[in-house]
């Protein structure tokens, strides 16, 4: 049987989670940067923020050298592109106060965050491919917990999912252009990814169930010899 999917999340009927989506607007327009192999997981974090961010945008590919929307992106004097990648050269937020942040990003700038929505082997490529990202500032922190992504196992401790990572980030420099965090909009991306993984983690429980009840169902078996 052919499954329906979602034209908006692009998931099948049966898992869009698009009934709990609620936008806001953060003040930072953020580009998520899709990988072509993201797109087609069942859980791709990024596609979830771009429903919930206002203003945001999600362009998919794995080499921006050449894309004329980030060109477009990066060639508006009004803005002021960064890129959320770790690193050694990556400004680390989670080291500054918030007048030190507020050196790092100019007040008469609309702020661009980018973000590469993959894994950790796909966004890196994606950046070394994509010649024109490479003098944009990188900006990083230290996740304030552990990752809620319960269905996929991180590669090592302190990794975010992209979601997670735009929350933070929102949390952080979100006041420096006007965004209050105590209003607690940003957690609608958390609100939406909770429910999705909790939806991820029934499957995997109901499944594990038939599958116990499918063996104990068959009666004695053979030994394997």
């Amino acid at each position: 049987m052919e499954r329906t999917y979602c034209r908006t999340c692009v998931r099948p009927i049966r898992t869009c989670y698009c009934e709990h989506v609620q936008t806001f607007d953060p003040k930072i327009e953020f580009v998520i940067l899709i990988h072509r192999l993201e797109v087609r997981r069942g859980i791709a974090s990024g596609r979830m923020s771009h429903l919930c961010l206002e203003n945001s945008k999600l362009i998919m590919g794995y080499d921006y050298t050449h894309d004329e929307r980030v060109n477009a992106i990066l060639g508006d004097p009004a803005k002021y592109p960064v890129i959320l990648f770790p690193g050694p050269t990556s400004a680390n937020l989670s080291h500054m106060s918030m007048s030190e942040r507020e050196m790092v990003f100019p007040k008469d700038k609309q702020l661009v965050v980018f973000v590469i929505d993959g894994t950790w082997s796909t966004a890196g490529k994606t950046l070394r491919r994509s010649k024109n990202l490479h003098h944009l500032p990188r900006i990083c922190f230290i996740p304030t917990g552990p990752s809620r992504f319960r269905v996929r196992t991180q590669p090592k401790e302190g990794c975010f999912s992209t979601l997670e990572a735009i929350h933070q980030t929102i949390e952080m420099v979100g006041p420096l252009k006007g965004f209050d965090p105590s209003s607690k909009q940003q957690d609608r991306l958390l609100h939406v990814f909770d429910k999705m993984v909790e939806q991820q983690l029934e499957f995997i429980r109901e499944s594990l169930r038939t599958n116990r009840h499918s063996r104990h169902g068959r009666g004695p078996q053979r030994p394997y010899i």
